[in-house]
């Protein structure tokens, strides 16, 4: 479970260091503020250049995104494995147990998403 809890935090982090690390390399690339709207309009045509930041960032939102899921997929499997192992155990309390299965795993899901979306955001706005 303590393993669960850290691939699970380890995922967060690395995803919310990478969408910092993004607004860093964003605000850096953005220097010309006061060039002519022409000039402005030419710039946001031309594609992004190359940086290791940028490579960096994205190495970073997909390596987050990863842990996340394999943590939300580990927390998941183990809340059903328990669960299948009590109601096993007492057949008569499965309804008992049901209910803070479902919230249990709901919750898992919820904070893995959460940090998937983070991540995809990363990788979208870099």
């Amino acid at each position: 479970m303590k393993l669960l809890t850290f691939l699970a935090v380890v995922g967060l982090m690395v995803g919310v260091l990478s969408v910092a690390g993004l607004g860093q390399v964003q605000l850096a690339g953005d220097s010309r503020a006061g060039a002519a709207p022409a000039a402005a309009v030419a710039v946001a045509e031309t594609p992004k250049e190359f940086s290791i930041a940028r490579a960096m960032a994205m190495i970073g939102a997909c390596i987050g995104a990863g842990v996340a899921a394999v943590g939300g997929g580990f927390g998941i499997a183990r809340i059903g494995a328990a669960a299948i192992e009590a109601i096993a155990r007492q057949p008569e309390a499965a309804g008992a147990m049901f209910a803070p299965m479902i919230i249990t795993a709901a919750m898992v899901e919820g904070g893995m998403l959460f940090a998937i979306v983070i991540c995809l955001l990363g990788a979208l706005f870099i």
